[in-house]
């Protein structure tokens, strides 16, 4: 895989540990600025909003841009924002600053999804968004519980201090990894490659089917993972130190499941799905049910990350490849699935948290949403996943 491919993973890798971050520090902010546990954890859905907003608007304004100055602008941005946010004392301002760091978000892995499929041959995009991924799961291997901890030992605010650090290193690799030539530029685009022709594709079948099932399993991964903290000292009755050990499970389980996916989601995406997708509501239930059992809840969260993150970046290379009409527009319409998922699964996970399931309800409404992933996804895994020589199928986007 290319050089750029990498660098660009450590500026996802920084802006991850902030989209992720919040899994460990919910309780913390609910304390400091005196709002219940479920409002805070209404912070990830601010950030997910932003990027699903923020997704196709930003990538639409942007996209005659120069890839190079686009990503460094969002990386920068990025990091003022949460200077912001580190030194407010206002909900509602901590609040606004997530739903602008998420639409700096959304730009940055709009334009670095659309680059990233520009430094690879077509049937290696798999491969490519494994690598770009790669970021996100070492962010939740180790910037998230780093993040944790750091907050446990000095405070939340800490936290957002050293995300905007994170970003400069990010921006440097960007400025020095990045060619001025590669990805979107405006002799990129072709010239018959509208804004309304790329909006078009979104009226397509296969693209819908598989930004929705991309949506439902994202939906329920961030379910569970933003209320992590409670399952971890109150359910399972370990220290707030083991959040950041769960955290590093979960995020050691993602990698592994990116990497492995990223080996089969270009030639056997259908297999992935076929098998994680049971293997994953199977899993949801077994924490749901064993959760109280620190053995059975440490390996199973690592497990729900591996399969959570193999199935969903797989759904996310189907829909790089059904948006392949969308030159400039089809990292957005990836970043969008990932986060409507993002968005709605912590406020489904939240209302949850009143019933009589308590800090297990986020986990019953992740398996709740993987079996509609699984009865929408099993019947029509051959349309999801066509092979080679079917007709109307793109040779990048088929299976063998």
């Amino acid at each position: 895989m290319p050089l750029p491919l990498y660098l660009l993973a450590v500026a996802v890798f920084a802006m991850g540990t902030s989209e992720f971050m919040l899994g460990g520090l919910v309780p913390d902010i609910a304390a400091s600025l005196d709002v219940s546990v479920g409002a805070a954890g209404l912070l990830t859905s601010a950030f997910a909003v932003g990027m699903i907003v923020g997704a196709p608007l930003i990538a639409a304004l942007a996209r005659r841009w120069p890839a190079r100055a686009s990503l460094l602008c969002f990386v920068l941005a990025f990091a003022v924002v949460h200077v912001v946010g580190a030194l407010t004392t206002s909900f509602a301002v901590l609040l606004v600053t997530r739903v602008v760091a998420a639409g700096a978000n959304a730009g940055f892995l709009a334009v670095a999804l659309s680059t990233a499929a520009t430094l690879v041959a077509s049937d290696q995009k798999g491969r490519a968004l494994a690598v770009l991924l790669s970021g996100t799961t070492v962010a939740t291997i180790a910037g998230v519980p780093g993040g944790a901890a750091l907050g446990t030992v000095l405070n939340w605010r800490a936290t957002f201090w050293a995300i905007a650090l994170l970003c400069l290193p990010a921006a440097f690799g960007v400025v020095k990894g990045i060619p001025a030539h590669v990805g979107k530029t405006p002799r990129d685009i072709p010239a018959d490659s509208s804004l309304r022709d790329e909006i078009a594709q979104l009226a397509t079948p296969r693209l819908v089917l598989v930004m929705l099932l991309g949506a439902l399993v994202n939906a329920g991964t961030f379910a569970t993972f933003t209320f992590l903290a409670p399952i971890v000292t109150d359910t399972a009755g370990l220290g707030e130190l083991w959040v950041s050990v769960v955290l590093v499970l979960f995020g050691a389980g993602s990698f592994v499941g990116v990497t492995l996916a990223g080996r089969l989601s270009d030639r056997r995406p259908g297999i992935v799905i076929a098998v994680g997708g049971p293997l994953l509501l199977l899993g949801w239930v077994a924490l749901a049910t064993l959760a109280a059992q620190p053995v059975a809840l440490l390996l199973l969260v690592f497990v729900q990350g591996m399969l959570s993150f193999a199935l969903g970046s797989t759904l996310i290379a189907r829909v790089l490849c059904e948006a392949a009409g969308a030159p400039t527009m089809g990292g957005a319409y990836a970043t969008a699935a990932l986060n409507i998922g993002a968005a709605s699964g912590p406020v489904g996970a939240a209302a949850a948290l009143g019933t009589n399931a308590g800090d297990l309800g986020p986990v019953w409404v992740s398996g709740l949403l993987g079996a509609v992933a699984l009865l929408i996804a099993l019947p029509l895994r051959r349309f999801i996943a066509p092979r080679a020589g079917e007709i109307g199928i793109s040779r990048a986007c088929a299976t063998k």
